[in-house]
């Protein structure tokens, strides 16, 4: 029963998505994101999508196109638009929450002045169902103590008693999101296919900044 509900809501879900293009940012399923939109071309794109089903996909463009319209990366993730407020000064405060990612099939030519991505979803039911964790708290500790340093060392303040208290699930990915890696290791992180995967993936990418004095070769 419950793989007929997971089926159904993600045939359900839009094939056609606005994706307002994020560079070195990620959301992840289950997590909530505010952003401030400024630009005209995404004040329109939330107009219109406050209009329909208050979707948009968060996706992170590639850092070495240097063309004016730069190639995305295959997966972001979709989020729903769950609180809205206009400010004095033309600005929307919004805040996303994530639902699942997606992998996007081909961009769609389009008038709007925002970018429009043919997308599936195809490869991410586990993203609908609550994961069963087999981690531990004391999994993280290892990336506790070097988070910790990295975050020291590039100024970052986190409150890490109100972390140890999360979720593991939200722990991780929020440690994931607020880390200060690059934009490829981000994009790792994000298409980690589940949980136990991510925190490795975390681990491994910590490994690289500890060898080198917190200096990172990304890895691939």
């Amino acid at each position: 029963m419950l793989i007929f509900i997971i089926k159904f809501y993600m045939n359900n879900l839009p094939k056609k998505i606005p994706v307002f293009p994020l560079s070195n940012f990620i959301i992840f399923p289950k997590t909530i994101v505010p952003l401030n939109i400024f630009e005209p071309r995404y004040i329109e794109m939330i107009n219109d999508s406050m209009k329909t089903n208050k979707m948009i996909g968060l996706i992170q463009p590639k850092n070495n196109d240097d063309s004016s319209i730069p190639g995305l990366h295959k997966v972001g993730c979709l989020g729903k638009i769950t609180n809205f407020k206009d400010t004095s000064d033309g600005r929307y405060m919004i805040d996303l929450n994530g639902i699942t990612r997606f992998e996007v099939t081909k961009e769609i030519k389009s008038s709007k002045p925002y970018r429009i991505c043919e997308t599936t979803y195809d490869n991410f039911e586990l993203d609908l169902t609550s994961e069963k964790k087999k981690l531990k708290l004391s999994d993280l500790e290892p990336i506790f103590k070097d988070l910790k340093l990295l975050f020291e060392k590039k100024g970052y303040i986190i409150n890490w008693k109100s972390l140890e208290k999360q979720d593991l699930n939200e722990t991780i990915n929020a440690l994931a999101m607020a880390s200060p890696f690059s934009l490829e290791e981000k994009q790792i992180l994000l298409e980690s296919k589940n949980l136990e995967a991510r925190k490795d993936k975390i681990s491994e990418i910590l490994s690289t900044y500890s060898f080198d004095d917190f200096h990172n070769t990304t890895i691939q």
